[in-house]
């Protein structure tokens, strides 16, 4: 990948992209991930302004570390950044009190973990509704048509989506040549969902190199009967998360009337 001329690239979509809408700025959610820090500096680049939104919930100490320490580095290498923090953990308590918390745990906490991530899009959107500014996602190739690990309405609910063409390595590269922070850098991909330090590999079962390879696989045709020991296994994940979250990756089906019905 020729890093410098992607990072321009996608520095130039963005402020086209928004210049055309008649549009100002940005709004981004900062995790303390990876994926965020660099859509958040991609957007920075583009010179029009940015707000960097931390919304923690039950948050585990070292995301939020993580993420006040990207937007600290962001603040004071560009002046077209700014940043709130909207402690969501009051609203996140007070809606478990008037929804029904019954059936099996599992489904519970991860029925849970979305609405944290829907939360999330809900402040997104009312900031970038107040200032004028669009959402940007922060999704990468493989969360969002690979696998469909980002929770539909919450994560991907976003504007436009400036890294949703990168792998994961390939974010990687770019958050190295942004200068993006080493804590960033060197920590576990973690959607934070769940108020522990759990990572994406731990609820996959997988890692991103090993996803990104099943991806290259099923895009060249190949099935779980041409691999064993590991290599399936992971081919196999990869097919079932896949399968699983198509309906992420697709248009909302829409019952077309025949005509002669109307």
């Amino acid at each position: 990948m020729q890093t410098e001329k992607v990072v321009h690239f996608i520095t130039n979509w963005l402020r086209d992209y928004a210049t055309n809408a008649g549009i100002n700025g940005f709004v981004v959610g900062i995790s303390g991930g990876i994926d965020s820090a660099v859509t958040s500096t991609l957007c920075a680049h583009t010179g029009l302004q940015v707000l960097c939104i931390e919304m923690p919930i039950h948050q585990a100490e070292s995301h939020v570390s993580r993420a006040q320490e990207h937007i600290a580095q962001l603040k004071e290498r560009f002046d077209n950044v700014d940043d709130t923090r909207v402690d969501l953990t009051p609203v996140f308590e007070e809606f478990k009190t008037e929804v029904s918390l019954d059936g099996a745990e599992a489904t519970v906490d991860m029925a849970l973990a979305n609405t944290r991530a829907r939360l999330r899009m809900t402040t997104l959107y009312y900031y970038a509704g107040l200032l004028g500014r669009l959402v940007a996602g922060t999704g990468n190739k493989v969360e969002d048509f690979g696998v469909g690990f980002y929770t539909k309405y919450g994560d991907g609910g976003v504007d436009l989506s400036p890294i949703a063409d990168l792998l994961k390595s390939e974010v990687y590269a770019i958050g190295k040549f942004l200068k993006v922070p080493e804590s960033i850098m060197e920590a576990a991909p973690s959607d934070g969902l769940f108020g522990d330090a759990r990572s994406d590999e731990d609820q996959i079962g997988a890692s991103y190199p090993e996803l990104e390879w099943a991806m290259q696989m099923k895009d060249e045709g190949k099935s779980a009967d041409d691999f064993d020991g590991r290599q399936k296994e992971v081919f196999q994940i990869f097919m079932r998360f896949n399968r699983m979250n198509h309906h992420k990756m697709i248009p909302i089906p829409i019952c077309e009337i025949p005509k002669e019905l109307k």
